[in-house]
Parts: C-alpha cells; sequence; structure tokens
C-alpha cells in the first residue's frame, strides 16, 4: 500500500484559506448552500447569566455570542451621570479564541468603535428618561466569529436587556445585506464580507418601522443600496419572530386545556 504523505500544518491552513473562485454559482447558492436572500440557521436564548439581571445567547450560522447586562443602577464613575436620564455602558470584546488567528485580549479600535456603534442602535429603543442618574452595563462577548458580529450583537444584547425588565419601546434587531460576486446577498458570512464588495449592517425596530443603526462599507449604486436595505430590514424581521419566541419559551407560561 503506497503511503500517503501527511499534510503539515502550514499546507492544511494554506488549502483552508485559499480564496474561492466564486461566492455565488450560476443558480444563485452561496458557499454555505444558502440562497442569495436566505438567514444563517439561528438559535436564541435568555437567562443564561444567572449572576447577571439580565442575559442572553445568540448562535447564527458559526458565530456564537454571549450578552450580560447589569442595572439599572447607580452610574460610576459618577461624572458620567446624567441628571434626566439612565446612560448605556455597552463593551463589545471578541474573544482571544473568536477566530482563527488569536486575538489579543485587549481592546482594539475596532473593538471600541462598535462598542459605541452598538450602545447608540440600542439607546432610541430604551425609556432612559425613567432612571436618571444611573447606568446599565451592556457586555457583549463574541464566543466565535463568522462574520455579522456587530449585528448578532445588536439582536442578543436587544434580547438581555429585555431579560433584566428594563422598559423598552420595542426589540432592537440586526442584520446586515451586501454584495457578492455582483449580486445583493442577505446575512453575509465571513468569506462574503472578506472578499464581497459591499456591506450594509441595520438596526431596525419592526413595530415602530424605526432604523437604529445604518452603516455601509463598500460601494453599491443607489438601486443596490436600496435593495440592500430592504433585504437587511426583511431579515430583521424574520429574526424579530426569533427573538419573541425565545422570551416566550422563558416568560410565557402556555395554558393547559382542562379536560
Amino acid at each position: 500500500m503506497k503511503a500517503t504523505k501527511k499534510k503539515t500544518k502550514k499546507e492544511t491552513e494554506t488549502l483552508s484559506n485559499k480564496k474561492p473562485e466564486t461566492l455565488v454559482d450560476k443558480k444563485g447558492i452561496r458557499l454555505d448552500g444558502r440562497k442569495l436572500d436566505e438567514l444563517r440557521p439561528v438559535k436564541m436564548e435568555v437567562g443564561v447569566l444567572p449572576n447577571a439581571d439580565g442575559s442572553a445567547y445568540l448562535e447564527q450560522g458559526r458565530n456564537k455570542v454571549l450578552v450580560g447586562v447589569y442595572g439599572p443602577k447607580e452610574a460610576h464613575p459618577r461624572h458620567i451621570a446624567q441628571q434626566d436620564r439612565a446612560v448605556i455602558q455597552c463593551r463589545y470584546h471578541m474573544a482571544p479564541f473568536s477566530v482563527d488567528e488569536r486575538k489579543s485580549p485587549a481592546p482594539s479600535r475596532r473593538d471600541i468603535e462598535l462598542s459605541k456603534v452598538i450602545r447608540e442602535a440600542l439607546e432610541p429603543a430604551v425609556f432612559l428618561e425613567y432612571y436618571p442618574k444611573t447606568s446599565i452595563q451592556v457586555y457583549i462577548e463574541i464566543l466565535q466569529a463568522d462574520g455579522g458580529t456587530r449585528c448578532a450583537g445588536i439582536t442578543t444584547a436587544a434580547l438581555a436587556l429585555a431579560d433584566a425588565g428594563i422598559p423598552m419601546r420595542d426589540l432592537v434587531v440586526a442584520c446586515a445585506a451586501g454584495k457578492a460576486d455582483g449580486k445583493i446577498a442577505l446575512d453575509l458570512m465571513d468569506t462574503e464580507d472578506k472578499i464581497g464588495e459591499a456591506d450594509v449592517p441595520v438596526a431596525y425596530m419592526p413595530n415602530l418601522e424605526a432604523i437604529t443603526l445604518l452603516q455601509m462599507d463598500g460601494n453599491l449604486s443607489p438601486e443596490e443600496f436600496e435593495k440592500a436595505i430592504n433585504m437587511a430590514v426583511e431579515g430583521c424581521k424574520q429574526l424579530y419572530a426569533k427573538q419573541k419566541e425565545a422570551l416566550k419559551s422563558k416568560y410565557v407560561v402556555e395554558e393547559v386545556e382542562e379536560e
């Protein structure tokens, strides 16, 4: 029997990181088998951290996100306190093991930027005026990353805020659409995000029909941009239904019919 030469670790990594020839085939099927307008498989759960006031966990494709919420409680340091409302303190953090190449545990410029972006996406949904001089702390930990983590973080954080019993105008849900191989696609995974031409993250409050976050990375025509936003909003609506199911599974006890 002829012996097969075992590939070295470096050769294996080179093969796994090889750029695909195409992101979307002629039938409109993407690398992971999804159609252009199809979300990745989603799993949501609330109340997963007993030591937090509110918590939630989300899996979206290969993304795994855990969020803990504390508060409202007295703001520290005191100089951040607002006389007429609460402040949201948000920390987005990617675990060192969340990506293929070990990430430094220290906050990066991207982590700091996304912490600010996520906080501003959540603020319109929360009745901050109910809790003056307090802070609401939101800790977002990306356990495994595969593209779209800012959107996954927003969706999970909104669930954790609701689990903490904090009054909200509506849940915030986020989803991205983008351009891959010249086609507009929903919920880009990491390879599509890195190689594709554009990415449009959107955060949305479905009941109020209000967008709380809109960003774009890349170039799109006005028609493509409008199509991407509409596709992202439709994705948000699908995820919104999953959010409500996750909350109902914990808090709503179905009535048992008497025999």
